[in-house]
């Protein structure tokens, strides 16, 4: 009975590593900047998901680093280029986004992840929105 149990154990481990529930995901996105008549709506993909991850009980005895755990990060991503609608001559009117390809559990990266816990609730619009139409990227 012993045996059958630990096999279980040691067989649900394995395959919850392997199947873990971290995907792109849809994402709405807003920008804009102040100088800019409009705000700019997009629709992209972001890693989201659930990673398995360990508690160790003896986080006394081991290094700061040997205690982070398992996000859902990027494993392949590429940025796209849209023009934001009426800004002035003097405005850069270009923003460059992330697009997630694929995604994995791992170490967060912050060289190009925000890795804080909660997010600031600022996804939203003040002025006229303005959607982002396919094909209407300037650099891929």
């Amino acid at each position: 009975m012993t045996a059958i149990y630990l096999m279980s154990m040691i067989f649900g481990l394995a395959c919850g590593q392997v199947m873990s529930f971290c995907f792109p995901t849809e994402y709405v996105m807003h920008v804009e900047r102040k100088e800019c008549a409009y705000c700019l709506t997009i629709n992209t993909t972001i890693c989201a998901g659930y990673c398995m991850t360990r508690d160790i009980n003896g986080k006394l005895f081991l290094p700061k680093y040997a205690l982070s755990q398992d996000v859902c990060t990027y494993r392949d991503f590429m940025y796209k280029t849209v023009e934001i609608p009426g800004c002035p001559y003097h405005v850069n009117p270009y923003f460059s986004y992330p697009v997630a390809v694929s995604c994995k559990c791992g170490k967060c990266n912050t060289d190009y992840s925000d890795c804080i816990h909660e997010a600031i609730k600022t996804n939203y619009c003040t002025k006229p929105q303005k959607s982002y139409a396919v094909g209407f990227s300037i650099l891929q």
